[in-house]
């Protein structure tokens, strides 16, 4: 149990716990040396970290009638999760103990649970138990935390990458608040990089970073800190190797190229906030619209490349398989509601295989923006106040009083009628003539037209 409990200490420092070995502390990375000591230097996350909110509570060690709740820290890479289960454990003296879903099983659970009832026994200390990684227990694994976590003999503080809903069971998700973090947006990840350049515990002020790596950095770490230091680490690493003899005490500059060098990856010429994102963006639109695969397979390349967002890209997808796709092939929306809710769940790198796909399905199928035409078209006739009163046959006549209004008299039940459909009023008097949706000829669509148009005959009687 000891080596679980000196866990915590070892990461901060590179060497064993309470040796306060200087140059162990060099030996650890540059995210780790950086990881906030308090909520002061946390950055981002601000909507978690409000005042009164439980996961501030439960950093500040509040106790009280309402207690210390267990939480799950759910959010994609390098947004803090490690962190704010440190901060946990700080508060009140607790007892820290980190475990990582990945090695650990049942055994190392109850061991953990068995030691904390020593500790609240013996020295009146609760213990914090952070889990790594929770998504990759069982259910059987995870029942195990359950007894602990309801008598408060340990507080949880589980991460994960993964929607909680589908890869948590209930009961524990049940007694345990659910933290959502989000990533950083490049204010804060600028932040970050600026603080681990000048502070003693990261480059020391021995390096500066260059405008254009400093925006490249950011572009690259795509809202994830952890990656942004690593980066940065290794792009000190080039800088140095570079420097001429003898100017080793020299503050050195770190150049674009040396970060393009350090990450094996040239600079995208996108800027998510300007009008590269704009225009990378439309062209990835039309590119789809306009049926030409690569083209829009090159433009989702340069979007993910750049580090954007591939919830945006998902949802872009998705809106183009209704206004460009919509009936010329119905399965294209299905396709891209399935790759959103897929991305969200996943992540890259994988996500840009299920995003491809999508386009490829996208560009692919036959087009038609006859129901998004149809939509506007409808939209603007409310809006130029048309559309009288609702037809009294169409009226609800399911309250009291209804029928002596005349609400519901004459309506036809549809499956009633020997070909599931007859002649009746639905539009208000009004848009009586009203023709919004007009089938295109192409794709599935092609099959649509003669169907409405003989249905529309039948409803109409024309």
């Amino acid at each position: 149990m000891s080596d679980l409990f000196t866990s915590a200490a070892d990461a901060t420092t590179g060497g064993p716990a309470g040796a306060g070995d200087a140059r162990g502390a060099l030996l650890a990375p540059l995210a780790v040396r950086m990881r906030p000591r308090s909520l002061d230097e946390v950055v981002g996350q601000r909507d978690v970290l409000r005042a009164g909110s439980p996961l501030r509570r439960l950093i500040e060690g509040h106790g009280g009638a309402a207690g210390p709740l267990s939480a799950i820290l759910w959010g994609p890479p390098g947004t803090g999760k490690t962190t704010l289960a440190h901060l946990v454990a700080q508060a009140a003296d607790r007892t820290f103990v980190e475990l990582s879903a990945v090695t650990a099983g049942v055994k190392d659970v109850r061991a953990v649970m068995d030691h904390a009832v020593q500790e609240r026994s013996l020295h009146g200390r609760q213990t914090v138990l952070f889990l790594d990684e929770i998504h990759r227990f069982t259910k059987a694994q995870q029942d195990a935390l359950l007894p602990g976590v309801e008598n408060r003999t340990v507080i949880l503080v589980a991460a994960t990458t993964e929607n909680p809903s589908f890869s948590i069971i209930a009961p524990l998700l049940s007694r345990s608040v659910l933290v959502t973090l989000t990533s950083l947006d490049d204010e804060d990840v600028r932040g970050v990089v600026g603080r681990a350049l000048a502070d003693d515990r990261g480059l020391d002020g021995a390096f500066t970073l260059a405008e254009d790596a400093t925006e490249h950095v950011v572009r690259m770490a795509g809202g994830d800190a952890r990656r942004a230091l690593t980066t940065l680490e290794a792009a000190a690493g080039v800088a140095a190797d570079d420097r001429p003899a003898g100017r080793e005490d020299d503050v050195t500059e770190i150049t674009l190229a040396q970060v393009e060098q350090a990450v094996a990856q040239a600079a995208v010429r996108y800027d998510r906030a300007g009008d590269q994102h704009y225009d990378v963006a439309s062209a990835f639109i039309k590119s789809m619209r306009g049926s030409d695969v690569d083209a829009a397979l090159h433009y989702l390349a340069r979007q993910l490349e750049a580090g954007e967002d591939p919830r945006f890209i998902a949802r872009r997808i998705v809106i183009a398989a209704s206004e460009d796709v919509g009936m010329g092939d119905p399965t294209a929306l299905q396709t891209a509601v399935a790759a959103m809710h897929a991305v969200a769940q996943i992540g890259m790198p994988e996500a840009r295989i299920i995003l491809g796909q999508a386009v490829v399905h996208n560009a692919l199928a036959p087009k038609s923006n006859a129901a998004y035409s149809a939509v506007n078209a409808a939209v603007a006739d409310v809006r130029a106040g048309k559309g009288g009163p609702v037809p009294a046959h169409l009226r609800g006549s399911g309250y009291a009083g209804a029928a002596r209004l005349g609400h519901g008299e004459g309506y036809r039940y549809t499956h009633d009628e020997p070909a599931g459909v007859g002649e009746q009023q639905f539009l208000p008097d009004d848009l009586a003539e009203a023709d919004y949706y007009q089938p295109t000829s192409r794709g599935w669509e092609e099959r649509l037209g003669p169907r409405w148009r003989e249905l529309r005959r039948i409803i109409r009687g024309r």
